[in-house]
């Protein structure tokens, strides 16, 4: 609250009535609060002018006026009680009016640089009517509905043809369809979420982690971010499997509305993801994350186990690309070819460090899980080449589903299964040891 507003207020509190006390009205040649807001961000400042079609000096001028409103609309909403009615400013952000209930408190409106409009209801009033509505379910002929301060009234979306239809609702809600108004819309409203790699996203009460890739139905990221039955926004979805210790792989099905797109944010921008052969040790490599964006690096080993305080990870791949918290879980890339996702490691990106991820053909592999490609159907891209012919002495097959502690026979040696999953042709024992241990 800036100081004036304050000087208003102990004035109102010891004299009982409205102060002789006159702040300034918030017009462009008084655009400066009197606390001053912070300084505005020149990339927030350039969009502004961008999308509002103004120069830069007056999108910084308008952004000073809306942070005395905003001080101004706070003092009064207190200040006027069940009286308030909402406050708004005009087109080119120079007038605030304020409605009010009650025509004696239009004074206080006036010293505190506001504009008064009488009203017959107040925005608690207001606010009571919608809940009615947000109480019952609405026809898909209405798109939506809000309090509307400027006209003072609830305003009922309805589409063309179908006025009758949104009435009824309002009535049926127990609303008073003189306090609403019925506008025809042509809005469709959705869920506006693609599931991109590298893109935050957020699980229970606010943990950050990374999308990997979409995959039909959701996206795979880290088993550390969150386990089986976890509750996921932006996008909004489900742990529908997670694996940690051992492995850090999981997978998250997303709700109806939410996209699934065959890329990854490149911080700007975006890049393809045309499918998931393998790169050799060497191959350069490039991760995005949430928290520190797009960095490369080169693939150092394969088969790396790291022991974190939680336990040890097996089965991943050893870089020195860097990466952070948040980046948790986040895209592997070498081209357009998925590798992984980001599991963790040592130091920063601004040491420098070893980070290490899970590889993505294995994830796909234990949840049955179809990656989001390009073009269409993925390529088949088996970790390593298998042999053509399976050896003699051999019970492992390909397509079947084997359980932790499952034992099987390739090539006369016997291996036992270290985590589930469904074989698939190219993760024969031998070649995958994340999965098969000899014995």
């Amino acid at each position: 609250m800036s100081r004036k507003i304050a000087a208003l207020a102990a004035a109102l509190s010891a004299a009982g009535l409205v102060a002789a006390i006159s702040l300034s009205p918030i017009n462009p040649s008084n655009a400066a609060p009197s606390a001053g807001p912070p300084a505005a961000d020149d990339a927030m400042v350039s969009a502004l002018a961008r999308d509002l079609r103004i120069s830069p000096a007056d999108a910084r001028a308008r952004m000073a006026r809306e942070g005395k409103a905003a001080e101004v609309e706070g003092f009064l909403r207190t200040s006027l009680g069940t009286t308030f009615a909402g406050a708004w400013l005009d087109p080119t952000g120079s007038t605030l009016t304020v409605g009010i209930t009650d025509p004696a408190r239009a004074g206080l409106v006036r010293a505190a640089g506001a504009v008064p409009k009488t009203v017959p209801r107040s925005l608690a009033q207001l606010d009571v009517l919608k809940s009615r509505l947000d109480a019952q379910p609405a026809p898909k002929t209405v798109p939506g509905w809000y309090v509307d301060v400027t006209s003072n009234q609830l305003v009922v979306l309805t589409k063309a043809g179908k006025t009758q239809q949104a009435k009824a609702f309002a009535k049926a809600s127990g609303v008073d369809t003189a306090a609403a108004r019925f506008v025809i819309s042509t809005e469709s409203p959705r869920p506006l979420i693609d599931v991109i790699g590298g893109n935050a996203y957020y699980i229970g009460s606010g943990t950050r982690c990374s999308v990997g890739f979409a995959v039909t139905g959701g996206f795979v990221t880290a088993g550390h971010c969150g386990q089986t039955g976890a509750n996921t926004t932006q996008p909004s979805g489900t742990f529908a499997g997670s694996s940690f210790p051992g492995n850090d792989y999981a997978w998250v099905r997303v709700a109806a509305g939410n996209t699934p797109r065959a890329l990854v944010n490149r911080y700007p921008g975006t890049v393809p993801v045309a499918g998931s052969t393998e790169a050799a040790v060497g191959s350069s490599v490039c991760r995005s994350g949430s928290t520190t964006g797009w960095r490369c690096g080169t693939i150092q080993q394969k088969n790396a186990s790291v022991t974190y305080p939680e336990g040890t990870i097996t089965g991943l791949t050893r870089t020195n690309a860097c990466a952070e918290p948040g980046d948790s879980g986040g895209s592997w890339l070498t081209g357009d070819q998925a590798q992984g996702v980001t599991s963790g490691g040592s130091g920063n990106c601004t040491s420098g460090g070893v980070i290490y991820f899970q590889p993505v053909n294995e994830i796909l592999g234990a949840y049955g899980l179809t990656l989001t490609v390009s073009g269409g159907t993925p390529p088949t891209t088996p970790p390593t080449t298998p042999p053509t012919t399976p050896p003699g002495g051999t019970t492992w097959q390909a397509g079947t589903a084997y359980a932790a502690g499952a034992t099987v026979t390739y090539g006369g040696r016997t291996y036992q299964c270290l985590q589930g999953h469904t074989a698939q042709t190219g993760w024969e024992p031998p070649v995958v040891p994340a999965l098969w241990q000899a014995r």
